[in-house]
C-alpha cells in the first residue's frame, strides 16, 4: 500500500534557525508566497543559503591548484592534473550512472509518496557502482607504469601519481553515488559540505602533511586519494542519517526503473555518457599534452581550471534543479517545469557574468594567481570563454535530458562532441600550428556544439525553452560592469597584478550588481533581493 505523500523541502532544517535566517525566510515568504512560488523559493532559497559555502569551496579548490602549481612547477603540476583527471573521470564513468539514477528515482519515489522504497533502491545502486569502480581501479593500478610512460616525459615521477589515482577512483565514485541519493531528497547541503568544501580542504590539509615527507607528484595524488576516502565515509553517513526514518518496503508497488535490471540498463547508457561528459572538458588537454611540452601542458591545465570557474553557479543550480525536473516531469506539470527552467537558467547566467567579465578583461591577472609562468595562457583563456559561455546561456540541458529518461540521446551528443574535440585538437594543437590556442579553439567549438544540440533536444522532447524577454535585461548591467572594470584597469597600469585583479574585478562586479538590481531583475526578484539585504543589515 502506498504511503501518503511526504513533501521534501530543498533544505530541511536539522537545527533551530538563527533570528537572521528566520528574518530572511520571512522576507522571502512576503515577496514570494509559497502557494505561488513554492519550487522557485526552494531552489532560490537553497542557492542563497549555499552561495557563501560554494564560494568558499571554489576558493578552496583554487587554493589547492595554486598551492600545487607554485610548489611543484609546471611539469609536475601537469602530471598531477593528468593523474587527478584520470581518477575523477574514471570515477564518473565507473559509478555507472548510479548517482543520477539515485537523484531521479529517489525524487520520483518521494513525489509518489513511496519513501519506504528509496533505501533499497540506493543500496542496489551503491552495490552496482562499487562493483564496477573497484574492478576498474584494479585494472588502472596494474597499468600505472604504462600510463606513466605514455602520458609523461617523466615516467619515474608520474608512476606513483597514476598508482595513487587508481586508489582514489572507487572512493570518488561512491562519494558521488551517495550524494546523488541525498540530492534526490532535494537536500543540497551534503554535496556542498562534502564535495564542494570538504574534499578540496581535505586534499590541501593532507597534501601539506604529506609534503613534510616528500614534495612529489605521487605524494600529492596520494593525498587526493585519501581525501576521497574520507569524503566517501561522510557521504555514506549523510545518506544513512537522512533516510533512517524511512520504513523499508519490499512489495512490487514501485516503479520499474528502481529494480536491479533496469538500473543496469540505465547505467549501460549513462556510464559512457558520464565518461564523455568529463572527457568533453579535457579531451583537448589530453591531446595537446601528447603534442606539446609538459610545461605547455601545465600552462593549459591552469588555463582550463580558470575558464571552468564559469560553470560554478550553473553546476550549483543544476544540482538543485535536477530532482525537481524528475519529479515535475513524472507528474506531468509541464508549465511549472518550463517556468522553473527559465528562472534557473537566467539566475545562473546573471551570477556568472562578473566571472565572465574578469576572465575576458583581466586574463593575465587571473592566470598570474597560478604563478608567473602561467600567464602565457591568456590568449587561450580568452578563446575558451567564448565557447564556455554557451552552456551557461542555455542552462542545465544535459541534466534535463537525463532526468526525463533521454540518456541515449545525451550519449549521442557526447560521442559527437568528443569526436569534434579530438579532430580539432589534433589539427590545431601541434606546436607548429597554434599550440594551446588551438586546443582552446577545439574546446570552445566542442562546448558550443554540445550545448546547442542538447538545447534543441530538450525543445523537441520536453517542449521547454530557457529564453524569454527578461534575458535581455541582463545586457545593460553586463555592459555597465564591463565599462567599470575596463576603466579601473586602465587607471591601474603600474599596480601590482593582485591589486589590479582585486580592485578592477571588485569595482566591475559592484557596478554590475547595482545595475542588475536596478534594471536587470524581475519586479518580484528585485523586491526579494532588497528585502533580504535589509534583513542582513538589521533593518526591518
Amino acid at each position: 500500500m502506498e504511503e501518503d505523500p511526504q513533501p521534501v523541502s530543498a533544505e530541511p532544517d536539522t537545527v533551530s534557525p538563527t533570528p537572521k535566517v528566520r528574518g530572511i525566510r520571512a522576507a522571502l515568504e512576503h515577496v514570494l508566497p509559497r502557494e505561488r512560488f513554492g519550487d522557485q523559493r526552494d531552489i532560490l532559497g537553497g542557492a542563497a543559503q549555499n552561495i557563501v559555502g560554494l564560494v568558499f569551496g571554489a576558493l578552496a579548490a583554487a587554493a589547492a591548484q595554486i598551492l600545487m602549481s607554485q610548489t611543484l612547477g609546471a611539469e609536475r603540476y601537469g602530471i598531477v592534473t593528468k593523474a587527478v583527471q584520470i581518477a575523477f573521470v574514471g570515477a564518473t564513468a565507473t559509478r555507472f550512472g548510479m548517482d543520477v539514477a539515485n537523484i531521479r528515482l529517489v525524487a520520483i519515489l518521494i513525489g509518489r509518496g513511496q519513501s519506504g522504497r528509496v533505501r533499497g533502491l540506493v543500496s542496489r545502486a551503491a552495490l552496482i557502482a562499487l562493483s564496477v569502480s573497484a574492478a576498474t581501479a584494479l585494472v588502472l593500478f596494474a597499468l600505472a607504469g604504462v600510463l606513466a610512460e605514455r602520458l609523461s616525459g617523466l615516467p619515474d615521477v608520474a608512476r606513483p601519481a597514476f598508482t595513487a589515482a587508481a586508489v582514489a577512483l572507487p572512493f570518488a565514485a561512491m562519494t558521488q553515488t551517495y550524494l546523488g541519493a541525498t540530492r534526490g531528497l532535494k537536500i543540497m547541503r551534503h554535496t556542498l559540505y562534502v564535495f564542494w568544501i570538504g574534499q578540496p580542504l581535505g586534499w590541501i590539509a593532507l597534501t601539506l602533511g604529506g609534503w613534510v615527507l616528500a614534495r612529489t607528484a605521487g605524494m600529492t595524488v596520494g593525498a587526493y586519494a585519501a581525501s576521497w576516502a574520507l569524503a566517501s565515509l561522510v557521504a555514506w553517513w549523510a545518506w544513512e542519517r537522512e533516510s533512517r526514518g524511512f520504513a523499508e518496503m519490499t512489495d512490487d508497488g514501485g516503479i520499474p526503473e528502481e529494480h536491479t535490471g533496469a538500473l543496469v540498463r540505465f547505467g549501460a547508457l549513462r556510464a559512457p555518457a558520464a565518461l564523455f561528459s568529463h572527457l568533453v572538458f579535457w579531451t583537448d588537454f589530453y591531446v595537446a599534452s601528447s603534442l606539446v611540452s609538459d610545461r605547455a601542458a601545465g600552462i593549459y591545465a591552469a588555463t582550463l581550471q580558470a575558464g571552468q570557474t564559469l560553470f560554478l553557479f550553473l553546476t550549483s543550480l543544476s544540482l538543485m534543479f535536477s530532482p525537481f525536473v524528475a519529479d515535475l516531469h513524472h507528474r506531468g506539470e509541464h508549465d511549472k517545469l518550463d517556468a522553473l527552467y527559465k528562472s534557473v537558467t537566467r539566475w545562473a547566467l546573471a551570477a556568472t557574468i562578473p566571472v565572465l567579465l574578469a576572465l575576458a578583461i583581466l586574463p593575465e591577472q587571473v592566470l598570474r594567481v597560478f604563478g608567473s609562468e602561467f600567464t602565457g595562457g591568456r590568449e587561450a583563456l580568452r578563446i575558451l570563454i567564448f565557447g564556455m559561455v554557451v552552456p551557461v546561456c542555455v542552462g542545465t540541458v544535459g541534466f534535463i535530458l537525463i532526468m526525463v529518461g533521454r540518456t541515449g540521446w545525451d550519449l549521442v551528443v557526447y560521442l559527437t562532441a568528443v569526436g569534434i574535440d579530438v579532430g580539432l585538437a589534433l589539427a590545431l594543437a601541434r606546436p607548429e600550428s597554434l599550440g594551446i590556442r588551438g586546443a582552446a579553439i577545439a574546446q570552445a567549438v566542442t562546448l558550443g556544439f554540445s550545448a546547442l544540440a542538447r538545447l534543441l533536444l530538450v525543445r523537441r522532447f520536453v517542449g521547454i525553452w530557457p529564453f524569454d524577454r527578461y534575458f535581455l535585461r541582463l545586457l545593460p548591467p553586463a555592459a555597465i560592469g564591463a565599462i567599470a572594470m575596463i576603466a579601473t584597469h586602465a587607471v591601474l597600469p603600474g599596480a601590482k597584478w593582485l591589486v589590479d585583479l582585486v580592485v578592477s574585478g571588485g569595482v566591475g562586479a559592484a557596478a554590475y550588481a547595482a545595475a542588475l538590481v536596478a534594471i536587470g531583475l524581475k519586479p518580484g526578484e528585485r523586491r526579494a533581493v532588497l528585502s533580504i539585504a535589509r534583513r542582513l543589515v538589521g533593518r526591518p
